[in-house]
């Protein structure tokens, strides 16, 4: 069993993550058997891996083709990826609920305070639709975990919306309004508000339901037709149990069990963690007992100050929930 416990991941601060990492990184060799035949193909030896520059990253397509788990157990969770008729989805096996709703809790309560300081307002209508999205099953718990009586999700009662935002706004009440892009494009189109109380967090979500829109274009637009003076952002997806958050710009900030480093398009095994643009990989020690390290296809850029931004998806890839275009 490994040693890497929830409570050690989750009260990591500053440069406690390489370790932890390395740590997981040797115990999922030993227990993930897809994971280790990956490594053994690339001749990795885990004791020549000293940095997680040198750890090897799994292709996220494996979640489309295997079972990836480390260890053996019965899931508590199955989350499967939105894709199309014409996709395979991603299987995402979680040992344990409990994991999945510590690390989405935490992270939102650390960039954006205590849950029950707002009305959850849940825009997800292709999602509500499916029986194993991730996202839904956070935003149900932070409906519940909110406490207040106006939390919920909203499928396409957008005139019900409106003027349930317009009341919350009237006395002051803070509000999340979370939605996929293409449902609040929708409700942008239909009706105009002034929100100054509410953060407006856009999930990503366009998958051909309309035209393709740069994240530049979609936040210009919401904060027109909104009123807000920022669209904030989530990123995630159903291969990983963490996510980084964004308070305006595409800027993404990640919580300190979560990493994003680079890889060059052309050699996939040349990392780095330095500013720049490339191929995103990411390290998420919530993945305790599927793959903490997982070489994503979305392209994106590290800042100076540490923060990334995602700027659209490899040209070879399949189209996925997230995908937005490269502006």
């Amino acid at each position: 069993m490994t040693v890497v416990s929830p409570d050690t991941i989750f009260s990591l601060q500053g440069g406690g993550l390489e370790a932890a990492a390395l740590e997981l990184f040797r115990y999922q060799y030993r227990e993930n058997d897809l994971y280790r035949a990956y490594t053994d193909a690339l001749r990795i030896a885990p004791a020549s891996v000293k940095s997680i520059l040198e750890i090897p990253y799994l292709p996220i397509q494996f979640f489309k083709s295997h079972t990836v788990v480390s260890g053996t157990f019965e899931p508590e969770l199955l989350f499967e990826s939105s894709g199309t008729t014409q996709t395979i989805n991603s299987r995402h096996l979680v040992k344990e609920s409990a994991i999945y709703t510590r690390s989405f809790m935490t992270a939102f309560e650390q960039f954006y305070g205590p849950v029950d300081d707002y009305v959850i307002l849940g825009l997800l209508p292709s999602y509500l639709e499916r029986q194993h999205s991730s996202l839904v099953r956070m935003v149900q718990e932070m409906v519940t975990r909110s406490g207040h009586p106006e939390s919920g999700f909203y499928l396409y009662e957008h005139d019900k919306l409106y003027h349930q935002l317009r009341a919350l706004e009237a006395r002051g009440q803070r509000v999340l309004l979370i939605g996929v892009t293409f449902g609040l494009l929708d409700f942008a189109e239909q009706y105009t508000l002034d929100l100054r109380h509410t953060i407006v967090m856009e999930t990503g979500g366009m998958k051909g339901r309309r035209e393709e829109w740069t994240r530049q274009e979609v936040h210009a637009f919401l904060q027109e037709r909104l009123g807000a003076s920022v669209i904030h952002a989530e990123y995630g997806m159903t291969e990983l149990l963490s996510q980084a958050y964004s308070k305006g710009n595409g800027l993404f900030a990640t919580p300190p069990w979560m990493k994003i480093l680079l890889r060059d398009e052309n050699d996939p095994f040349q990392l780095s963690t330095g500013k720049g643009a490339g191929v995103i990989n990411v390290i998420d020690l919530a993945n305790i007992h599927s793959c903490a390290f997982i070489a994503t296809e979305d392209i994106g850029r590290i800042h100076a100050n540490g923060l990334f931004e995602v700027l659209g998806r490899l040209d070879n890839s399949a189209l996925r929930g997230c995908s937005l275009m490269v502006s």
